[in-house]
């Protein structure tokens, strides 16, 4: 319940729909849809609060402030365009390269056995990640995807997760992999660890955060020969982590917003 004088928050998506003081209006698939009551809210709110990718465009065309940023909308899952603002910001990613079906026959004059192989959309938790060690394993990774997204394997025991609230790094933890799979990922197996999180990882993460304007991301890293790569941004990022550590995401949020921390600053201009 919210208290008289207490102010409350605008949100379109469902992820603070629990949370008394925020106003979820639901994502209405035409403006209109809404009550002239809703969007006149709309219109007076000082940030949108997840407001899905359509509406995160027209918001930010018109001036509104929302969270999360655009950018965090845009490049959610796509790992394509990751790897490309990835080097245009010079971030330091695993050589990478993309091929369409008519240049998959380059793929060797590129890259030798093993590399990994990726679904470039929709391939969260690392299921659409491949170890391709031959080319058996080319052929059938070829068959589920047409555009092709080829990476070095930088072989490694464990990868570093930091998540970042408004660029803020709320958590870091590394995640182990089995002896027997080469992802960490926590759905494929990886175990979660807090011990010795370095803490150059967590600057790294939080750079590249900013250099991305990912303000709501867990960033993905791997330390190989000494050297930090970041592998890729994951806007839907495992909770699994946080509650290991007492952590509730939507209060994580909520205190903020109420802090006015949210929308965030222009921290991030000084890495355009």
């Amino acid at each position: 319940m919210v208290m008289e004088g207490q102010k409350q928050f605008i949100a379109l998506g469902s992820r603070l729909q629990e949370i008394p003081e925020v106003l979820t209006l639901g994502v209405k698939p035409n403006f209109l849809d809404y009550t002239p009551a809703q969007r006149e809210m709309i219109y007076a709110a000082d940030v949108i609060l997840f407001p899905t990718l359509g509406y995160a465009q027209f918001f930010n065309t018109s001036g509104k402030t929302i969270f999360p940023s655009l950018e965090t909308h845009l490049y959610a899952d796509e790992k394509i365009m990751q790897t490309t603002l990835f080097y245009l910001q010079k971030i330091v990613h695993p050589r990478t390269r993309f091929y369409y079906p008519l240049h998959h026959n380059d793929i060797l004059k590129d890259f030798t056995f093993p590399f990994v192989g990726k679904i470039p959309r929709r391939s969260a938790q690392g299921r659409g990640v491949f170890l391709i060690r031959d080319e058996g394993d080319m052929k059938k990774y070829l068959s589920l995807t047409k555009i092709a997204y080829i990476q070095e394997y930088l072989p490694h025991e464990k990868d570093l997760r930091v998540i970042l609230l408004n660029y803020d790094p709320v958590l870091a933890y590394w995640r182990i992999r089995e002896a027997e799979e080469f992802r960490a990922n926590v759905f494929q197996g990886g175990r979660i660890s807090f011990d010795d999180v370095p803490l150059d990882g967590i600057a790294l993460a939080r750079e590249a955060a900013l250099k991305c304007r990912f303000d709501d991301v867990g960033m993905d890293l791997i330390r190989h020969k000494n050297n930090w790569y970041v592998i890729e941004a994951n806007m839907k990022y495992g909770r699994k982590g946080l509650k290991m550590k007492g952590l509730d995401i939507k209060q994580l949020i909520l205190a903020k917003l109420f802090s006015g921390e949210i929308p965030a600053a222009d921290s991030f201009r000084g890495y355009c």
